[in-house]
């Protein structure tokens, strides 16, 4: 698809099917004329719910997501960026796989696998001078984020503030996350300003400690 600005360029693909990411990497090379940066920001929150109670399929479906495109995604990617020697990718993690969270089991396993797979990348790919690194966000100030914190609310009978003062009191810096800090890591870490930079799990979330 094509958007009103006719120098960007969009396609729709599941990243859990690897034959439609194949497709969507042929179709952006041949629209850009090549790749030099991938970002693997597609992803669920999964289930909530006891390790024990979560339904296979949930756990099978976040795994595709999360982990299992990000894979499919740099498959696709890697021989190009190999061939010109040079490219960065950043795959998009959380701070929950430093913390762990309680019922969120396969959200949590699918971004630390992401992060083992970032460490790997860097490993084999940093001969080819193409870098691989991962943003770890924090809470983020969007509606999701601020979701989360309302359901806290409601669950415990607490103000709005309160529940807040709950998720930030864990946070050195008591902030939440602007979604445009992340773009911005991003960004710097895709630019030569980074260029030996690679193999790193960089939290941008004020060094949360801990998760409510």
């Amino acid at each position: 698809m094509r958007g009103d600005n006719p120098s960007i360029h969009t396609f729709i693909a599941d990243v859990s099917d690897p034959q439609q990411v194949d497709e969507f990497v042929t179709a952006a090379i041949d629209s850009l004329g090549g790749v030099d940066v991938l970002v693997n920001n597609a992803g669920i929150g999964g289930p909530r719910a006891a390790l024990e109670d979560i339904a296979i399929d949930d756990w099978d479906r976040t795994i595709a997501v999360n982990l299992n495109g990000a894979f499919y995604c740099m498959r696709a990617v890697i021989p190009h960026l190999k061939r010109q020697q040079s490219g960065s990718i950043v795959n998009i993690s959380t701070t929950s796989a430093r913390t762990g969270l309680p019922n969120r089991s396969p959200y949590v396993a699918s971004k630390v696998g992401l992060q083992g797979l970032t460490y790997t990348a860097a490993r084999e790919l940093g001969p080819y001078n193409v870098r691989c690194n991962a943003i770890l966000p924090g809470y983020i100030n969007n509606e999701r984020g601020n979701l989360l914190i309302q359901k806290h609310a409601d669950e415990t009978g607490k103000s709005p503030e309160q529940a807040r003062h709950d998720f930030m009191r864990f946070i050195s810096m008591r902030t939440m996350i602007e979604m445009s800090e992340i773009g911005d890591m991003a960004v710097f870490l895709a630019s030569d300003a980074a260029r030996h930079v690679s193999g790193q799990q960089i939290g941008v979330c004020g060094n949360l400690e801990y998760e409510v």
